[in-house]
């Protein structure tokens, strides 16, 4: 099967035209890698806090994104929710158990990479990386690097470890890695929709700007770990972090969950189309039937939800309210990451 290795090339000797201003869950860099499923053993000593989530209506998307429009009603069962997102220590015992091998740490084969200098064709990942100086927001790859070696316990790189970052959420895992991790905790990952509601709290309106309201900093205080300086190339760490956060560094919202906006983007099971809320369904949608994002036809995306740290309002304000985001599935970053929903039997 022919991948698409837009990153690496694009990161490599090679040049290429810049397609899109992106952030990640608007338009990930791509990084393309060996797809070969791994069955992971089901454990019933899954960690983690899940917060019940009762069921009900709400108001979904917001009428400030395209792709969010239009605001419409949904009804979802009750389920439960991890009130963080996964951690290092909980990803680590998943792999210490099943030995699980990431989609960042696995070999490329050149047959998928025409073309391609096989020197380049090393395990690794994209990281974020500050320029020195900018003068556009138009090319993301001014600020993305692809870097051998980096993992999810290597984030930024074979120098970098989260040997005292354990209670940090874990990222550079694709989506098959959260997937796999989901089905090994008796989880699943979350529809939008559920993710949606709990981010609001289950309440029934879309008036807010903000999932915790309507002004940015409520009482003078940050309330999510997201970018503030100037994009990328300052981060003033007002904050009081630059880069991720410990889970549970700012105040859980009224249901009990942390992190719903900012810090890591968290997977979601829905494949990513920016018209599917016109024709979505109003009783548990679980998204479309397949991918189609109209910047890049041929990669299969799935949405992302709640923004990351690096998320601003000069360059990517989707980490606000009703705001969807989008990955290429084999695409891990430093600033994805994912939690796990389960059904009530």
């Amino acid at each position: 099967m022919l991948i698409n290795l837009t990153l690496v090339t694009c990161l490599s000797i090679f040049s290429t035209k810049d397609t899109l201003s992106c952030c990640v869950g608007e338009n990930i860099p791509t990084r393309a890698g060996m797809i070969k499923s791994q069955l992971a053993k089901q454990s019933s000593n899954a960690t983690g806090k899940m917060v019940l989530i009762e069921g009900g209506k709400f108001l979904m998307g917001s009428s400030n994104f395209e792709d969010s429009k239009p605001v419409h009603t949904v009804e979802l069962h009750s389920f439960y929710m991890d009130e963080h997102e996964v951690t290092n220590a909980q990803f680590a015992q998943f792999v210490k158990e099943t030995g699980y091998v990431t989609v960042a740490e696995r070999k490329l084969d050149s047959k998928d990479f025409p073309g391609v200098d096989p020197n380049m064709l090393v395990p690794g990942s994209a990281v974020f990386s500050k320029p020195k100086e900018l003068n556009s927001l138009n090319n993301y790859l001014m600020w993305w690097e692809y870097i051998p070696g980096a993992n999810w316990q290597h984030p930024e790189g074979p120098n970098s470890s989260i040997e005292d970052k354990m209670n940090y959420p874990v990222v550079q895992v694709a989506y098959e890695d959260a997937a796999a991790y989901a089905k090994w905790a008796g989880k699943r990952l979350p529809t939008e929709a559920e993710w949606e509601y709990a981010a609001r709290s289950g309440r029934d309106t879309n008036e807010d700007l903000y999932y915790w309201g309507k002004e940015l900093k409520p009482n003078g205080k940050w309330a999510a770990n997201i970018y503030q300086g100037k994009f990328p190339v300052e981060d003033s760490k007002e904050d009081g972090y630059e880069g991720a956060a410990p889970v549970k560094s700012f105040q859980a919202n009224a249901l009990g969950l942390y992190d719903m906006e900012g810090n890591v983007w968290e997977w979601c099971s829905d494949y990513y189309r920016p018209d599917y809320y016109k024709s979505s369904a109003v009783a548990n949608p679980k998204g479309p039937e397949n991918s189609y994002d109209p910047q890049e036809p041929n990669l299969e995306k799935r949405v992302q939800r709640g923004g990351s740290f690096l998320c601003n309002d000069q360059y990517c304000e989707r980490y606000k309210a009703g705001s969807r985001g989008k990955g290429e599935v084999n695409s891990p970053t430093n600033n994805v990451g994912f939690r796990c929903v389960k059904d009530i039997k």
